[in-house]
């Protein structure tokens, strides 16, 4: 059986770790940074860009970097909080025929789902060159752990980098000490 990741897809930064004598290990993103900012864009060349990449040409095509989509799934257009948040992103973002939001990159219009699926796709790609082996099972956190009742929560326990007692909130390089960034890779947030 083929070892299994664990992913903690943030709206900001992502990180994914594995188990290694033991211990939670977080893997590092290909770019060699152990927080892989989640960021999606499309070059004038008609090429993905994810991750650190996709953010650090932001500046200069921010109508095709999408960020903080995260913010978006599972809610509807008309809700006060995505309203609220396409004040904020230079990127289109419009509604679904379904009511769903839709953003725009590269004159084609996506889910959140599919941009946060961008982003999935880059993290177990980073990981299997990581571990020189195929990825079939990843364990994903939800953040809903802590809203659920006290005998579910002790179940969720055990996910890689998300401690019982801890907000579900709580950002990735402060979990725990074993698991935090070198000091200079911690740098500001978002894009």
């Amino acid at each position: 059986m083929g070892r299994i990741i664990g992913i903690d897809l943030g709206t900001t930064n992502s990180v994914v770790a594995v188990m290694e004598g033991g211990e939670p290990t977080v893997i590092p993103s290909s770019e060699g940074g152990r927080l892989i900012p989640s960021v999606v864009a499309m070059n004038k060349n008609g090429e993905r860009l994810v991750g650190r990449v996709a953010r650090n040409q932001a500046i200069m095509n921010p109508d095709n970097t999408i960020f903080s989509v995260k913010r978006f799934i599972g809610r509807r257009f008309q809700d006060r909080e995505v309203q609220d948040a396409v004040k904020r992103v230079p990127y289109q973002v419009s509604a679904a025929p379904n009511g769903d939001v839709r953003v725009k990159m590269a004159e084609r219009e996506y889910s959140a789902q599919e941009i946060s699926a961008m982003i999935l796709q880059k993290i177990k790609a980073d990981a299997e060159a990581y571990l020189g082996e195929k990825i079939e099972k990843g364990r994903h956190h939800r953040a809903g752990v802590l809203q659920r009742q006290p005998a579910q929560r002790h179940q969720d326990a055990g996910r890689i980098g998300r401690p019982r007692g801890r907000p579900h909130h709580q950002r990735a390089d402060r979990v725990s000490p074993r698991l935090r960034p070198r000091p200079q890779e911690r740098r500001g947030r978002g894009v």
